[in-house]
């Protein structure tokens, strides 16, 4: 059995996919990568992925789908993954060495283990290239370091503080188990990939080491402020898909991971919101509204807490003055978080 899994969705990533993969190369020969080219036809990607393939046939394969998105590329790293973890690397990011050798020593250990660790997670970086700048989201404030724990030895998250597809591993099984599947043709599914499993979680390894560089800067990325507004249909989508898959606090085993949920689906409405406010049309201002409904009627109370929490009052403050209050704040933790 191989240690870990990466899948590694490309379409159109033949500018940055190799370094990319020549970063996951050096995790050792203990690993696989999946390269899954998701329908590209706008340059060599899927040449590429077969010379990869061709080069380190022992390590990595190459697998051509049609275009699903990358939610669907996922699926089918998932579907072809026989390490005992998985792990999701976008071609256009790339992992740390060292930090990788810290994280696959760990990883190496559970391999024999009949309970393997579920959960493992290290920090990730902002690369912001364009700017020559990098912002480094740990949790060391949140987890223990260096051992086994479980959620009932979490501390509190900051306010910017979430697990994101960058920082997890998860235990491969663990995925399968519950069925795990992404949306295709839908942007922003890495927040149902890192949200949902949670409840099944029973264990954690956190080390606290900058795992994984996230690439920010490209016109056509997917957190693109501008591309983000043209797509806001999708995180709807995500959002509600996220209200509909697990069920607060019923669902949830655990308070510390519960409020934890919550916080996140907090901030998923907020980036809803906030988008929606940008966009200020009519159409724009009844989709916020029935967001906020769709919630409010499979959750009443949870509704109730979101709605009223700091990140969302503000936000969704109503009237003309209210909107351009909501967009003030949100510019205002752009530039002390970094994001985007």
């Amino acid at each position: 059995m191989k240690t870990i899994s990466f899948a590694v969705p490309c379409y159109n990533s033949a500018d940055y996919m190799d370094k990319c993969i020549e970063s996951i190369l050096k995790c050792g020969d203990d690993i696989e990568i999946i390269i899954v080219d998701d329908g590209s036809t706008k340059d060599d990607t899927p040449a590429k992925a077969d010379v990869w393939a061709a080069t380190h046939p022992d390590i990595i394969r190459a697998v051509h789908q049609e275009n699903g998105g990358h939610g669907q590329a996922v699926n089918t790293g998932l579907a072809h993954a026989t390490g005992r973890y998985f792990k999701v690397v976008d071609s256009d990011d790339w992992l740390d060495e060292l930090a990788m050798h810290e994280i696959m020593g760990y990883l190496r250990t559970q391999v024999v283990r009949e309970a393997a660790t579920d959960l493992v997670i290290g920090n990730y970086v902002y690369e912001k290239v364009h700017e020559n700048t990098r912002t480094v989201m740990h949790y060391r404030n949140v987890f223990p370091e260096g051992r086994e724990f479980d959620w009932s030895e979490v501390g509190s998250f900051g306010q910017s503080q979430y697990l994101l597809m960058h920082s997890v591993i998860y235990r491969t099984e663990l995925l399968r188990d519950m069925g795990l599947e992404l949306p295709k043709h839908t942007f922003y599914v890495d927040n149902i990939f890192v949200y949902v499993p949670l409840p099944k979680v029973q264990s954690i390894y956190y080390r606290d080491v900058d795992m994984y560089r996230y690439f920010i800067g490209r016109e056509d990325q997917s957190v693109n402020e501008s591309v983000m507004i043209g797509r806001i249909d999708q995180q709807l989508r995500v959002t509600r898909l996220m209200i509909d898959a697990v069920r607060l606090p019923d669902g949830v085993p655990e308070k510390r991971l519960e409020r934890y949920m919550e916080n996140y689906l907090s901030m998923m409405m907020c980036i809803c919101s906030i988008f929606l406010r940008m966009t200020d049309t009519d159409d724009a201002e009844d989709e916020r509204e029935a967001v906020w409904e769709y919630l409010k009627a499979h959750n009443p109370d949870v509704y109730r807490r979101i709605r009223r929490s700091v990140l969302n009052a503000s936000t969704n403050l109503p009237t003309e003055l209210g909107r351009r209050i909501g967009i003030t704040g949100y510019r205002m933790a752009q530039r002390i978080f970094k994001f985007n």
